[in-house]
């Protein structure tokens, strides 16, 4: 019987685990502090993003020569197999709302990093085949794409290149080359990485006039949006009608409430720095921002001069506080707050009517919560409670 191993055992890889064992393989899965099985020889390891290019596992299998893949090319070859297409999207900020914009047109599966693991879309649609399959529409991430080389969507956009996981990746450069490889596998690419609000092509901007992405900040996502719905074969009102039709996801730039004329945003999923100065934008108003958590390695000079021209005042909170206060106190009013219950009465007590308390964290979330989904319903929750206050 053929051996394979399973790298992580996240919701990524047990849908490899799961996809190979029914194909015949007896499956080693390795988590947590799993020590690597000296006496066992494989076929290949099916890799999950969360585990890094230097962890003892992978180091284990290139001393060994086990060949690595990605789960994401691992289902990627499968659903190849059975006559299966797929989109793909990669860039810094937005990939999961034009992912689900695209998928929810198409009458796809969103999965990859957003969405279902592609393995496990596999699983669900097997023995379907041709035709009869729906479009893959991905999301991936710089993690996917340090260990994929075969890989094929039909289509793929770039979105935007910020700063982002220098934690992981070192620096900005090897970020970057790793969401530029994936245009580099596909049928046909988009790269907007450079693009600006003036550079949306207007025939494109008029498809997406008075939806989410009918902003400065978003402009360029809708364009993208626009070019891989017109690659899969969609008309133009097709197009217009989904533009019209999409509900955002929770977490990003969602209004939780308004009450005596201050508006209150959860932004949670604003994960870098750059997203967090994104979403000061984009709150249309003087902004009393609510930031930090564990942060991911980012300059925090760069979003300086942003927060100067839309932020009254940072309450900082998490691991990163202390770094972040000491980057912006002299730039702007900043207090140290810690948790997100203190900065969420303190934002409340200093606001303003015509202002927002925007939860634009910049950073990761679990020093403090499971998941930015966490930290977004826990600060709906207490902006709710200083509701009942008032």
């Amino acid at each position: 019987m053929p051996r394979a191993l399973v790298l992580g055992a996240g919701s990524s890889g047990l849908a490899a685990a799961a996809l190979l064992r029914r194909e015949g393989f007896a499956v080693n899965v390795l988590d947590g502090e799993d020590r690597f099985p000296v006496d066992v020889g494989f076929e290949f390891a099916a890799v999950s993003p969360g585990i890094p290019p230097d962890h003892p596992w992978m180091r284990e299998c290139r001393a060994r020569g086990v060949k690595i893949v990605s789960e994401l090319q691992l289902g990627w070859t499968r659903w190849r197999a059975m006559g299966g297409r797929a989109i793909a999207v990669t860039g810094s900020k937005g990939k999961s709302s034009v992912v689900k914009l695209v998928a929810d047109a198409l009458g796809g599966i969103p999965c990859g990093n957003y969405g279902r693991p592609l393995c496990d879309v596999v699983n669900s649609q097997f023995p379907s085949l041709g035709s009869s399959l729906p479009w893959a529409v991905v999301e991936v991430s710089s993690f996917q794409m340090e260990t994929t080389d075969d890989f094929r969507p039909a289509a793929a956009a770039l979105l935007n290149l910020q700063e982002d996981h220098l934690d992981r990746h070192g620096t900005k450069e090897a970020y970057h080359a790793l969401k530029r490889r994936l245009l580099a596998l596909a049928e046909r690419a988009l790269d907007c990485s450079s693009w600006t609000a003036a550079d949306v092509p207007v025939d494109a901007r008029a498809l997406f006039a008075g939806s989410y992405f009918d902003n400065e900040v978003l402009a360029v996502n809708g364009a993208a949006a626009v070019w891989l719905m017109r690659a899969a074969g969609m008309t133009d009102a097709a197009v217009a009608a989904a533009f019209a039709d999409f509900k955002p996801l929770p977490h990003r730039m969602q209004t939780v409430c308004e009450r005596g004329g201050v508006r209150y945003i959860d932004d949670s999923k604003a994960t870098s720095l750059a997203a967090l100065a994104a979403g000061t934008r984009m709150a249309g108003r003087p902004v009393r921002l609510i930031a930090g958590g564990l942060g991911k390695g980012d300059d925090e000079i760069s979003p300086i001069q942003c927060l100067q021209s839309t932020t009254k005042k940072v309450y900082l909170i998490g691991r990163c506080a202390d770094r972040l206060y000491d980057a912006w106190h002299s730039a702007l009013p900043c207090e140290r707050c810690g948790t997100l219950e203190a900065a969420v009465a303190a934002a409340s007590r200093d606001a303003r009517p015509g202002e927002a308390v925007l939860l634009s964290p910049g950073a990761a979330s679990f020093d403090q919560f499971e998941s930015f989904g966490a930290r977004g319903d826990r600060f709906a929750a207490l902006v709710m409670k200083e509701s009942e206050k008032k």
